[in-house]
């Protein structure tokens, strides 16, 4: 059983994966950091310096002793922006992948296959 999961694990997709994941965690760090730091500062300054982490709405508590509930909406926006700068970046890296694999498509003619290479070999000797 162990042999299997070992097996399991350092299969080539499994591996990539982990690898894809750790990237991806850097990644969504660096771009949490840009955004908090840099570009909604930025926006702030272009909305008259609203601070998107403090917006929020109050829901006023039925229970008139209880204190009334707040309702940050402004972290959805700062998610919302960071899933966007995210999901533009993989869609350009992929789209340059696919180009490059295009191009390597392109650049290697495909050698025909060993049975049409076996046809065309009894081909030539039945017109011999």
């Amino acid at each position: 059983m162990l042999k299997e999961f070992r097996d399991f694990a350092m299969r080539g997709n499994v591996v990539d994966l982990a690898v894809g994941v750790i990237i991806g965690a850097a990644f969504g760090k660096i771009v949490s950091a840009v955004v908090d730091n840099i570009l909604m500062p930025i926006i702030g300054g272009l909305t008259a310096g609203v601070d998107f982490s403090k917006l929020q709405f109050v829901i006023p508590n039925p229970n008139p002793a209880g204190a009334p509930i707040p309702v940050v909406y402004g972290v959805l926006i700062t998610n919302t922006i960071q899933f966007v700068i995210i999901a533009w970046v993989l869609f350009m890296l992929i789209k340059a992948m696919n180009a490059m694999k295009k191009k390597e498509a392109e650049a290697a003619p495909a050698a025909p296959a060993e049975d049409i290479v076996l046809l065309r070999e009894i081909r030539d000797a039945l017109k011999k």
